[in-house]
């Protein structure tokens, strides 16, 4: 059972392509179905397209609540999903990425491409120094973070990264169970405001 009551909002980052290997599609659609059934707002960029797209559109379709936050420029490029709860317009990618940590209790990384990694990487590295405190889960459906954890691995054994605060992240096959583990995080680390 997901202790949902703490989990109010998790931000997703995926991709705003589809790709090509259906297990990342299954995924995400998964992942926003869980979502809704759990009564967990989704954050997410915004995006009718690709990963993000099948991944709104899976908790809309459940009777989910997600809330999109868009740059201005991207709007022609990535069209907001319609029937979304909320739309905030934000003017940067920075803003973007401030907004989405100020309305999640916590973040999902689920296959994409540069903007993704980029998301992934800037969050990790607000919780290396201490601006936030809040679960990281990676869903490494179908081996696709294999390499970025090969690296950090290696980020590790020379001496870049501690060993301690890598094994922070929840890494999972599986979107119930790494809902379940940002949960027990969410649990083990005190009450969310």
């Amino acid at each position: 059972m997901f202790y949902a009551h703490r989990m109010k909002s998790i931000c997703v980052f995926c991709g705003s392509s589809l790709g090509n290997n259906s297990r990342h599609q299954q995924a995400a659609s998964e992942l926003g179905k869980l979502f809704a059934e759990h009564k967990i707002q989704l954050i997410y960029g915004g995006s009718s397209q690709g990963l993000m797209g099948l991944l709104a559109k899976a908790a809309l379709e459940n009777k989910g609540r997600v809330i999109g936050i868009v740059p201005d420029f991207l709007f022609a490029k990535e069209p907001p999903m319609k029937d979304l709860h909320a739309v905030h317009i934000v003017s940067s990618m920075h803003e973007r990425k401030m907004k989405m940590a100020e309305l999640a209790d916590a973040f999902i990384a689920l296959p994409g491409g540069f903007g993704t990694l980029d998301e992934f990487y800037e969050i990790i590295t607000w919780k290396q120094i201490g601006l936030h405190s809040k679960p990281i889960g990676l869903l490494n459906s179908d081996g696709f973070f294999d390499s970025l954890i090969a690296q950090a691995e290696e980020q590790i054994k020379l001496g870049f990264v501690a060993k301690s605060f890598w094994e922070q992240l929840l890494i999972e096959t599986s979107p119930s169970l790494l809902l379940s583990r940002i949960a027990n995080e969410l649990v083990r680390s005190g009450p969310i405001d």
